[in-house]
């Protein structure tokens, strides 16, 4: 029997038995882990406080030879409580744990912890604007894919330009110029931005409020392939 400690972020909770569950589990060190957490749901349970969803906990696991992990310790490091009291955001952070769980069983990344627990941390501070934090959520995601959007090329292979229009070709996955086209300079800046920086930064560029709409459309189709 071998006893474990990492950092944790409840994916999906199942009940199993008169009091038990069956924990999904994603961990910057081991990835996703399904471990049962024995007579968690049971009053008086010193496990139960420390695996509520939209948190970031500490953890001990023990492991035996081909067999379940079972959760022996759990405290909460951060519970991001303000996320259930908006409804868009609740349900935006439940998108955000089918899409971080999707990810995880194609590819083992440890950065998708990282993103997940910066996810939650943005959905929690009320004064991000939403529509900002799904654009970064699906320009983050879809790097960590390996596919991430051209922001430096168009559909030619020519630079992206200050003073051109350009339309975003959903299939191929790239911008190419028209001259009415709906995209500007300022689009592909903010774009570039949340690719590289969080929430609560992009959020004091001035003008983001009226570029994020468009920004977001392109975002969400970024993993449309």
């Amino acid at each position: 029997m071998k006893t474990v400690r990492t950092k944790a972020i409840v994916l999906r909770r199942t009940n199993y038995g008169e009091a038990n569950r069956i924990l999904q589990l994603l961990t910057p060190e081991y990835g996703k882990l399904s471990v049962m957490a024995k007579g968690v749901r049971r009053e008086k349970s010193k496990l139960a406080s420390g695996i509520e969803l939209f948190s970031r906990s500490d953890v001990t696991i023990a492991t035996g030879k081909g067999e379940m992990g079972t959760l022996t310790g759990a405290r909460s490091e951060v519970f991001y409580q303000k996320i259930v009291t908006e409804y868009d955001r609740l349900q935006f952070g439940y998108e955000a744990l089918h899409q971080i769980t999707k990810a995880a069983d194609m590819l083992d990344e440890p950065a998708f912890f990282e993103l997940l627990d910066q996810c939650f941390e943005a959905l929690n501070n009320l004064v991000i604007p939403l529509k900002l934090i799904k654009a970064w959520f699906w320009l983050q995601l879809a790097v960590l894919l390996g596919q991430g959007l051209n922001l430096a090329t168009d559909s030619n292979g020519m630079k992206l330009v200050e003073d051109a229009r350009y339309e975003y070709d959903v299939n191929d996955q790239v911008f190419g110029f028209h001259e009415a086209g709906r995209f500007t300079s300022d689009h592909i800046k903010v774009l570039r931005l949340l690719s590289a920086q969080l929430p609560h930064v992009a959020q004091h560029v001035s003008g983001i409020e009226a570029l994020i709409d468009d920004c977001l459309w392109v975002a969400e189709r970024a993993l449309a392939h």
